[in-house]
């Protein structure tokens, strides 16, 4: 079972090292990974926690939901899998279609598909 915490609304100058401290005081932490910004290295205000066992998570959610540090309320709860947010490329793209038929040019039906209906644009000019 997974025992990896979301802890979010931290302080913007809190260290790993600070919180692998205070979680520890809940059982043992495995690892602690704050969430920072790529281009400036600035802390991004939460970050994740794997503790090691169900027990110890269990505890760090009691003890640390709405716990104040550094003068700020906690948010801790059991982390979600990371969501693929990119966009989806799969029908974004896709042009035309239909046409056929028609014994012109420009393929009749529907568009000639191609560029959205210009198929015949360069057999003219």
């Amino acid at each position: 079972m997974e025992t990896k915490l979301y802890v979010g609304n931290l302080s913007f100058d809190t260290n790993e090292d600070e919180l692998k401290t205070l979680f520890s005081d809940a059982g043992e932490v495995k690892s602690v990974v704050l969430i920072k910004d790529k281009f400036s290295g600035q802390s991004k205000g939460f970050g994740f926690v794997e503790m090691g066992s169900q027990e110890a998570m269990q505890n760090a959610m009691k003890m640390f939901n709405s716990y104040e540090f550094k003068g700020r309320p906690l948010k801790v709860d059991v982390a979600k899998p990371k969501e693929d947010n990119r966009p989806q490329f799969d029908n974004r793209f896709r042009r035309g279609g239909g046409g056929g038929g028609g014994g012109n040019r420009r393929g009749g039906g529907g568009g000639g598909g191609g560029r959205g209906g210009r198929s015949g644009y360069n057999d003219r000019y």
